[in-house]
């Protein structure tokens, strides 16, 4: 079946909604029909950034339009890049790489970890110093993996204790090229070794033990910086030649899987779902989830495959299915690490048990993802075990969860995962599940939740 007309003003990556403090997501019946979830958040940082450091006009179609870019977009435009919206584009008029300015004011991320971590990379090898701050959730999270590579290429740090926001930067000129081995599997420490290398002579050089997701390394490339990817011994060594000179480019952002994410394992879970979202970017370094799913027994097809501006993509159908609790191998936790907290959903419905470890990053994202969904979950009726590094969830074989009491609500953090990951939950549970505060899903994926409930069955 189509959408229903709310629904078609919400599909599209440019909607909008009015926030919700708090609200229960109740069964809805079946997903069936077509849509369309916004940008990948990864890239529409990155486009912004990269046409901030060319010179002449980049224009980028599909951006997110979610608070965590628009942060993005605003420090940018602090720093002499010239940014608007032109329609459905959005056209920035960039510096050049060394170009930037230094900002009269703070640099405000509001909650958004990528913005703030590849901008510290930025800044690191330009001469001039920003100060860096955040929402009370992101001031919490470490900035200290990021700091110290940056700081051995010369770039001065002043943080809050702990190594968090607020923070001041100061950037080296010049910046000293090096080689660094990434001690956890981190795409956002690689990228801002990457990006401080943009303005630093000579080569500097990222090496993975573990794979993580490569949109910079992809799109630096389209941009036309010297980046060149070598496999040695199972590990990627990436080295990029500084000094560059960045060309405008026409981006067309695919969309994110992450947010398509969340309407995968509703169409897997709620009984009679036939769905099929559109134009989901399928890089093989962020496709975890939908092998792990596939191993549960889930079915979910490639319609159209394609590659959009250098990225995969393809229309996915997913057709309820009768899960099956797995072990999930921890070396698939970098392809789906943010995720987690909807896998954990998907597995509280499934037969059996699923077990999750390897998992210590989801300590530090924008809450303890472990301790927060083992609440959530367990808050909603499911069985679930917290360890060191995981979680073990014992699965209703398919039964609706209870649901939370009334008058219960789920603590979300300030996490925009963990709000969206239980209001799935909400749509195959008997009595409906309470999120404590729905703003913070405006940060990644604006109109989720009209989209959600604006489906016609």
């Amino acid at each position: 079946m189509a959408l229903s007309k709310a629904a078609l003003a919400t599909a599209t990556p440019f909607s909008a909604e009015i926030p919700l403090p708090a609200h229960r997501f109740m069964p809805l019946g079946p997903f069936n029909g077509r849509l369309r979830v916004p940008g990948d958040k990864s890239i529409s940082h990155r486009s912004i950034m990269f046409g901030a450091l060319a010179v002449g006009e980049t224009r980028v179609t599909g951006l997110l339009e979610g608070e965590d870019v628009m942060a993005t977009a605003q420090a940018m435009r602090k720093m002499g890049a010239t940014i608007e919206q032109r329609g459905d584009e959005w056209c920035i008029h960039g510096v050049g790489v060394g170009g930037l300015l230094e900002p009269e004011s703070a640099l405000d991320m509001g909650n958004s970890g990528t913005s703030t971590r590849l901008l510290m990379g930025l800044i690191a090898s330009h001469a001039i110093s920003a100060r860096l701050v955040g929402d009370a959730s992101l001031s919490k999270r470490p900035m200290g993996r990021v700091i110290e590579p940056l700081s051995r290429m010369g770039a001065n740090f002043d943080a809050a204790e702990g190594g968090t926001l607020p923070l001041t930067i100061r950037g080296a000129q010049p910046a000293v090229p090096i080689s660094y081995r990434l001690p956890v599997a981190s795409a956002q420490v690689k990228s801002a070794v990457l990006l401080a290398g943009l303005n630093t002579p000579g080569i500097t050089t990222v090496i993975e033990p573990v794979p993580t997701r490569d949109h910079s390394e992809r799109m630096l490339k389209g941009f036309g910086a010297e980046l060149e990817v070598e496999q040695v011994g199972g590990e990627r060594i990436i080295r990029i030649r500084g000094e560059a000179e960045l060309k405008p480019q026409r981006v067309e952002v695919p969309g994110d899987p992450s947010s398509a994410a969340f309407f995968i394992v509703a169409a897997l879970i709620v009984p009679g779902s036939d769905l099929i979202i559109e134009n989901v970017g399928l890089n093989p370094t962020r496709a975890g989830l939908i092998e792990v799913l596939r191993q549960m027994g889930g079915s979910i097809d490639e319609l159209s495959r394609r590659e959009v501006g250098g990225e995969p993509v393809a229309d996915l159908r997913v057709r309820h299915s009768i899960l099956t609790g797995i072990e999930v191998d921890p070396a698939v936790a970098p392809s789906m690490i943010d995720e987690f907290p909807v896998l954990f959903v998907a597995a509280a419905l499934a037969q059996g048990t699923t077990r999750t470890s390897g998992l210590d990053e989801l300590r530090v994202k924008e809450s303890d993802r472990l301790s927060a969904m083992a609440a959530a979950l367990t808050l909603a009726g499911a069985r679930v075990e917290e360890t060191d590094d995981g979680l073990v969830i014992h699965g209703t074989g398919g039964d609706p969860l209870p649901g939370t009491p009334k008058g219960a609500a789920i603590a979300t953090h300030l996490d925009h995962r963990i709000a969206m990951s239980m209001a799935i939950a909400g749509l195959a549970s008997r009595e409906g599940v309470e999120v404590d505060d729905t703003s913070p899903i405006a940060t990644s994926f604006p109109g989720f939740i009209s989209l959600l409930e604006g489906l016609e069955r």
